[in-house]
């Protein structure tokens, strides 16, 4: 099998043909016939020339392929291919530390990860770490107001650059300077918390949600950056943990701490779309103080999202986590699980997994099915999802 690599394409359906790219590509990577407008995928070398003088964005399409589409093939397209089902490598095999740290993270699922059919089409590696976005800082917010638990909200603004992203997706950070041996620092993944069209409709920036860890390089250097600073963006990254795209589809999503990124992403996304399928979430944390978004969080209808905060250190309470709630909400949570409309989304702390298998396991036997094979089967069909870290 040949190593997956990143291809740039142009939308047929969309393109106008006004030969705006093919003119201003440097390396004279773009050409057209009486069809199409393609790019030579033997000397496109990714300088991003072409993009910002599109009139309609048809330009700025990318898939992972294992062999990339010939240009006979591109010049006889009349929709763009849908993204290849890329086996994802084995820790052993990988060369890119990215593949890595997605692999792992959605180990927990219990297979190889899907991504819902009819969810958006992901733009995928679009910058690299020889070729990052520079992002500007718009905003830097304190999200809690517990000392031992700093969690802030980043803004980042991409300026002319185009950043396409989705819900679900994660960038990639890189922390300024060297490691011991000399090398740049490699990208930290961090989910975006902010939906496709941006932080504020039409601006497409992205949000992240970090938390400062004691020793952590990137963290640090996240949580202390200054309004105005400029910092370097990988990315976007992932393929698979993404939301559908109808609107009935029921949202089962159950996270702790920073793993609310994904979940406010889906949130803003699902109000701003109109969708009328609902969402239950069960979040995790200390305390309200330690909760990311706990304010905001508050001022969802029930309409959109059902809420269940679960807090493990409240004084003079017994200690409860998501697994318990769960358990409490069998009931409803069951009739989710009957549901084939039902998608469920797991991310954050990854101490939390088995706790919620034995809760759904057990809400399984109640409804006289066994979950290992439901949740296979909610895999295969792109409806069972773990980002766990």
């Amino acid at each position: 099998m040949n190593k997956p690599v990143k291809q740039h394409l142009i939308d047929p359906e969309i393109c106008i043909r006004c030969y705006t790219c093919e003119n201003t590509c440097p390396i004279q990577a773009i050409e057209h016939d009486d069809n199409n407008v393609v790019v030579n995928a033997d000397i496109c070398n990714f300088c991003m020339d072409c993009i910002p003088v599109c009139p309609t964005g048809s330009i700025d399409e990318w898939r992972v392929v294992e062999t990339p589409y010939t240009l006979e093939q591109q010049y006889e397209m009349e929709e763009l291919p849908e993204q290849e089902d890329i086996e994802t490598v084995t820790t052993d095999q990988a060369a890119d530390p990215i593949e890595e740290l997605l692999a792992e993270a959605h180990k927990g699922a219990g297979g190889k990860a899907r991504a819902p059919a009819n969810a958006g089409k992901p733009t995928v590696n679009m910058y690299n770490l020889s070729r990052p976005a520079k992002m500007t800082v718009q905003g830097n917010y304190a999200l809690t107001d517990d000392p031992d638990h700093d969690v802030r909200h980043i803004i980042l603004d991409p300026g002319g650059l185009p950043f396409p992203v989705l819900e679900g997706q994660s960038v990639g950070i890189i922390p300024p300077g060297v490691d011991g041996d000399g090398n740049a620092h490699l990208p930290r993944l961090y989910s975006v918390s902010s939906p496709r069209d941006g932080e504020r409709p039409g601006y497409h920036n992205i949000s992240l949600t970090v938390k400062r860890e004691g020793k952590g390089l990137a963290s640090n250097y996240l949580c202390d950056l200054e309004q105005g600073s400029t910092v370097d963006v990988t990315g976007p990254f992932g393929a698979t943990f993404l939301m559908p795209s109808q609107s009935d589809a029921h949202l089962l999503l159950i996270c702790t701490g920073t793993g609310s990124a994904p979940m406010r992403a889906f949130t803003m996304q699902r109000q701003r779309s109109g969708a009328t399928g609902g969402m239950t979430m069960f979040f995790g944390a200390r305390t309200p103080k330690s909760l990311p978004y706990f304010g905001p969080l508050k001022k969802v209808p029930e309409s959109v999202l059902k809420q269940h905060l679960v807090f493990s250190r409240l004084p003079d309470q017994d200690k409860e986590y998501v697994q318990d709630r769960i358990v409490t909400e069998q009931e409803s949570v069951a009739e989710l699980l009957g549901d084939p409309r039902t998608y469920i989304y797991i991310c954050g702390l990854r101490g939390m997994e088995d706790g919620v298998e034995r809760a759904m396991t057990s809400i399984a036997q109640s409804m006289g099915i066994q979950w290992t094979a439901l949740r296979d089967t909610m895999r295969e069909e792109g409806r069972y999802h773990v980002e766990t870290y």
